[in-house]
């Protein structure tokens, strides 16, 4: 009896610990499916939401295209006020615009990661703007607010170092402005358009205080309306483009009517071609010594180029203007010949 309870005993000991090793063995093997299917039930999730994973790039190139390199173009607006005054290319002109360029594109890069990171969780239900690093998590929300601020602080104190006092006043009422548009302006109704345009206008103005040029009142007015021209045919095509796709829109878009803003990109055009027409006939007295008269021709060029834009802006497809101007061959074209005439006209030839 002794032996056969302890061979019995004995016998149930191996069995116990066999059924134990088996049962843990399947509780591992669930656990290890539920978290396989819990992994691909979130890649499910975000190929449903069109949510792409994290990008494996680094994140000095999520940085970089943060700043958004294809629109530095719009900085070139530096040289229009020594262009005009035909100071384009004196030995001050070569060292201060290089360098307002690069402070002007420091400020702008800061307001674009500033801009990101407060709308990363809405750009998620833009179709285009998903992509953006900083929505897409390439960038860290912290990593986007840290750089935009350092740049932010060192770009006006550069300039205070390095160029004249107006150059660093009008870089930091720069950002003043649109880190303001950021937060809350890009909501209110017609003041988001005016402060767009001022980004604008004040990129074309800080080259001629930079040289310290008298800034004509044609010059504004050409420069200010032709912005908001574009400006206004940006938001009308986006208005356009965007209308039947829910949530993928600027909120602000929704309180605009396309006829409204068909109405103001209109008007603009029509006040800058104006402002161009009276700055060309009026001669101030002074005769020209050119072969033709440059500035009275180059309007032709002009308007010409505002009516091949008012093409795209019509039908809803300048949403970017960059592209516009860039890929559009006519446009391009018309634009070299305007170049030509008017430089033509500054040098009096």
């Amino acid at each position: 009896m002794t032996e056969h309870a302890a061979t019995g005993t004995t016998a149930t000991g191996p069995t116990t610990i066999e059924s134990t090793t088996i049962e843990s063995t399947t509780i591992g093997l669930a656990t290890t499916g539920r978290t396989a299917a819990g992994h691909a039930g979130v890649l499910a999730r975000r190929a449903v939401s069109g949510q792409a994973p994290p990008p494996r790039a680094g994140l000095v190139r999520g940085l970089l295209r943060t700043t958004r390199p294809r629109q530095w173009i719009k900085n070139t607006l530096v040289v229009a006020a020594p262009a005009a005054a035909g100071e384009l290319f004196t030995p001050r002109a070569l060292v201060q615009l290089p360098l307002v360029f690069v402070l002007f594109t420091a400020c702008a890069a800061a307001v674009y990661l500033v801009n990101d990171a407060r709308d990363a969780d809405a750009d998620l239900a833009h179709p285009v703007k998903r992509h953006r690093p900083v929505a897409a998590g390439q960038v860290p929300v912290p990593v986007a607010y840290g750089v935009g601020g350092a740049l932010a602080v060192l770009a006006p104190s550069a300039a205070a170092w390095l160029c004249p006092p107006y150059t660093a006043a009008l870089l930091t009422a720069y950002l003043g402005l649109q880190l303001a548009y950021c937060v809350s302006l890009k909501h209110v109704l017609v003041v988001d358009l005016a402060v767009v345009t001022t980004g604008f206008l004040m990129r074309a103005m800080i080259g001629g205080l930079a040289l310290g040029i008298p800034l004509s009142r044609w010059f504004l007015i050409t420069t200010g309306f032709g912005a908001l021209f574009m400006v206004a045919a940006k938001r009308y095509s986006e208005a356009v483009q965007l209308a039947d796709r829910a949530g993928a829109t600027r909120a602000l878009l929704t309180e605009y009517t396309a006829g409204y803003l068909r109405f103001v990109w209109q008007l603009a055009a029509g006040v800058a071609v104006l402002g161009y027409c009276l700055w060309a006939l009026e001669e101030g007295g002074v005769p020209t010594t050119g072969v033709l008269p440059w500035r009275q021709l180059s309007m032709v060029a002009f308007v010409l180029a505002v009516l091949r834009y008012a093409v795209f802006a019509d039908r809803g497809t300048a949403g970017e203007p960059e592209d516009v101007i860039l890929r559009d061959r006519a446009l391009t074209l018309i634009g070299v010949v305007w170049l030509t005439m008017y430089g033509l006209a500054v040098a009096d030839w």
